[in-house]
């Protein structure tokens, strides 16, 4: 090969190179872009750099994580009677201490009791697990059933975790509502002494088994209560979605 040729294909070789690492340049910034935009900071007030959801993207999100809590807490509950209870002969107090608070029973009662009251209940509700669910996941982590009691934990903190995220983010739609005029300033600002303390049904620091079984059956009742009425909520603010 002359030199004339070698000249020309080095050139185009570096041509070819050139082309790849300007391709390979372009993909990486259109990557950090892409990723700047799916990452960023959901808020509900439009700070900068946030990216503000629609108050239908808010319900969505708490519903998908309402349903989330009830399953997990259904399962925990099932696979914990299974375990210690598989003849089903309970006999737990069954009394919850979230029993004073007026919930509607169905779908038609939670639609005819206003938005701004179905908003206090979920808020109610939510506020009113915070420390027995915490208790809970304490108790079973120290549990002696050492086969059960690390996948129970586990499980108990996740709803724990899941219960905290659900407050954050009712919270979030709570004040949209308020910022659209259609809930008063009024609602999710229940004292926490107008709630029954959950130290009345058991001795904190000191659970048993039974207790973490009615604690569970609860949750699990409450959590479906939750999810069912934030629904409603959802549909009753919302009318045009058609749900």
């Amino acid at each position: 090969m002359g030199k004339s040729s070698s000249h020309h294909f080095v050139l185009h070789c570096k041509k070819g190179t050139m082309k790849k690492v300007l391709f390979a340049a372009l993909c990486l910034v259109y990557l950090e872009l892409s990723m700047r935009v799916v990452s960023a900071p959901i808020c509900s007030y439009g700070q900068a750099g946030c990216h503000v959801p629609s108050l239908a993207d808010l319900f969505e999100r708490v519903i998908q994580q309402s349903s989330r809590m009830h399953s997990v807490s259904s399962d925990l509950h099932s696979e914990f009677e299974q375990y210690f209870f598989p003849s089903k002969n309970i006999m737990g107090k069954r009394k919850c201490h979230t029993y004073d608070i007026l919930t509607p029973q169905d779908k038609e009662n939670a639609q005819r009791l206003g938005r701004e009251q179905l908003t206090e209940v979920i808020v109610t509700l939510l506020r009113a697990w915070g420390e027995p669910l915490s208790e809970l996941h304490q108790s079973m982590s120290q549990d002696q059933h050492q086969d059960f009691n690390i996948y129970s934990s586990n499980k108990a903190l996740e709803i724990s975790d899941i219960v905290h995220e659900l407050k954050d983010g009712v919270k979030i739609i709570t004040d949209k509502m308020r910022l659209m005029g259609v809930l008063s300033n009024t609602v999710g600002y229940n004292s926490p002494e107008s709630l029954v303390p959950s130290s009345a049904f058991y001795t904190q620091g000191d659970l048993d088994s039974m207790d973490h079984h009615d604690l569970l059956y609860c949750f699990r009742r409450d959590s479906n209560k939750v999810k069912n009425y934030l629904r409603v909520l959802k549909c009753t603010t919302l009318p045009e979605l058609g749900c």
